[in-house]
């Protein structure tokens, strides 16, 4: 049994050495110049992914046995550890004031447009249209539209000398907002976010869903600990990966947000896999709680604990989006609003967002 885990979690025990590594090699990459600095970079980035992968399984396990919205919930909350660790540590070194706006504008974009537009794309060429519970579309729709709006729109309106104020007052909003949220997803409105599939004919011996049963790789206890060892892994290692990144890139004609869009991409990645394989599976319920899920936990819990630590350390940072950011941002949630009204989603809608999405990277190397 021990032997069996040990080669299952092969990638988070490889994160321990890697990690020793770095540390010890960190002084040697930085002299060797911008490009062993790049592959160093690229390397703990691909090694960061592969540890998700194994958060993003644990967290398919858990959603078996605990069902949704729990296990979705778990998926979209280790994510959002991940990206709030790695935004702490790369704000502990950087001098970005809009890395934390454009991570969360970043990670909206990948989830509603990238993941979602994706999987509901693929999910319609192979099922056509796919059922969900449009009650959970729509009020994810309102909180995200909700939050972003006072954290990231309106104090584009905040004069400079109460920021101390509107910040307090957006923390105090966000924790509300969250913990009601929180109350009623797993409480008297959680059959918002769960949808009874139709069991389909089978005959002995096949599943009822057509697919192989998963096996039972392990107690929820253990997936927990694993979860937790993974993010933490994931920690450590975009540490290096910022530094390493951030030196590789100094000077150079990259986009001004690549290092937001890396750290977005890297905390979703947990998410991209599983909801992939929901939407192939027709479980487009998944797909959209963890979608709509992850944008809002970004939002709404990211926000908090990084204006927090502007007002500990005393150094605000430009939360307000662009002009180009808030068109997008709109643009996208009357699209989502509008396709997750009617309990079913094709392909037609998934190809809208995943334009969406194609737009968002343009915009991106536009430096826009």
């Amino acid at each position: 049994m021990a032997a069996t885990i040990l080669k299952q979690e092969r990638m988070l025990l490889l994160a321990i050495p890697a990690a020793i590594a770095a540390y010890m090699a960190e002084h040697a990459i930085f002299e060797a110049g911008k490009t062993a600095a790049l592959i160093a970079a690229i390397m703990l980035i691909g090694l960061i992914v592969l540890v998700s992968m194994r958060v993003a399984h644990h967290a398919e396990i858990l959603a078996t046995k605990v069902g949704d919205p729990y296990g979705t919930m778990i998926l979209t909350l280790s994510a959002v550890a991940v990206e709030v660790l790695i935004l702490a540590i790369i704000m502990s070194e950087s001098s970005s004031p809009t890395l934390v706006r454009d991570t969360i504008y970043s990670a909206v974009m990948i989830d509603i447009n990238g993941i979602l537009g994706l999987a509901a794309l693929l999910g319609g060429l192979r099922h056509g249209e796919q059922p969900y519970n449009d009650d959970s579309g729509k009020t994810y729709g309102v909180m995200i539209l909700t939050a972003m709006g006072i954290s990231m729109i309106v104090p584009e309106f905040i004069p400079q000398q109460s920021w101390h104020v509107y910040s307090a007052f957006t923390i105090v909003a966000m924790i509300a907002l969250y913990a009601l949220f929180l109350k009623m997803q797993v409480g008297p409105h959680s059959y918002f976010f769960s949808y009874t599939y139709p069991r389909k004919p089978h005959t002995a011996g096949q599943p009822p869903d057509g697919h192989a049963e998963e096996e039972d790789e392990g107690s929820v206890p253990l997936s927990i600990g694993l979860i937790i060892a993974g993010v933490v892994m994931i920690g450590v290692l975009a540490e290096f990966m910022a530094a390493f990144l951030g030196e590789s890139l100094e000077g150079t004609s990259a986009p001004p947000a690549l290092m937001a869009v890396v750290v977005a991409t890297i905390s979703a990645s947990p998410e991209i896999l599983t909801a992939l394989r929901s939407a192939l599976r027709n479980r487009m319920q998944a797909v959209v709680n963890i979608a709509m899920g992850a944008s809002l936990s970004t939002v709404i819990l990211t926000v908090p604990v990084m204006e927090g630590i502007a007002l500990y350390t005393g150094q605000p940072f430009i939360m307000a989006m662009t002009p180009v950011q808030t068109v997008m941002v709109f643009i996208t949630l009357i699209a989502a609003a509008i396709n997750l009204n009617d309990g079913e989603t094709n392909a037609i809608e998934g190809m809208t967002h995943f334009i969406l999405f194609a737009t968002f990277i343009m915009l991106l190397f536009l430096g826009l």
